[in-house]
């Protein structure tokens, strides 16, 4: 499954996309926007992102999982070879790790809720500025057919960018640039 990543302008053209990908057969659960502008997407009853979409929880959570990993391991091996306290059994140890990577995964997710998801991050200042990044996950057989309903209906929505699919918290996204003739035709609009 892939996601594509378009940019839209305005609320009107980003309902326009989206009743046009529900006629495609792409159904709702598939199709999520990201906008400043949560009121206006419930209002037109559009499918908004959801918190993994739009914050680092996932990411951040297996970051301090991994930290907690090592620290656990550090912990465990100071105890065992100090041994403070003697006839300890060897379980208490791998209970030690297990309870680092708990405590690291949840400090990491807390961190991720305060931390803009890193795919997103390119597409801050659009959004900011009151664009919509609509994010369409398309099976393999759709993708091409979504793209080319969307060049051929809606030439304002640019597309921006595509990934083999959002899950994968730590896969990097690269923005794609206009190309010179989208960009000569925006400009005589």
């Amino acid at each position: 499954m892939k996601c594509l990543y378009y940019l839209a302008p305005t609320l009107a053209s980003t309902r326009q996309v989206t009743d046009d990908l529900h006629a495609a057969g792409i159904r709702d659960f598939f199709v999520h926007v990201i906008s400043k502008d949560e009121s206006g997407l419930k209002s037109q009853h559009i499918h908004s992102s959801n918190y993994l979409e739009t914050l680092d929880i996932v990411r951040d959570g297996f970051i301090g999982a991994a930290i907690g990993v090592l620290a656990g391991l550090v912990g465990a091996a100071l105890l065992f070879f100090f041994d403070p306290f003697p006839g300890v059994p060897r379980v208490v140890y791998f209970m030690i790790v297990v309870l680092f990577i708990l405590f690291g995964a949840w400090e990491g997710g807390l961190t991720g809720i305060a931390t803009e998801n890193k795919k997103l991050h390119r597409f801050h200042h659009e959004i900011e500025a009151g664009k919509y990044v609509i994010l369409i996950y398309a099976r393999k057989e759709q993708g091409a057919a979504v793209r080319a309903m969307m060049r051929a209906k809606h030439p304002e929505a640019e597309l921006v960018a595509v990934t083999k699919h959002f899950v994968n918290p730590f896969s990097d996204l690269r923005r794609r640039h206009a190309t010179r003739e989208r960009q000569r035709a925006l400009q005589k609009d």
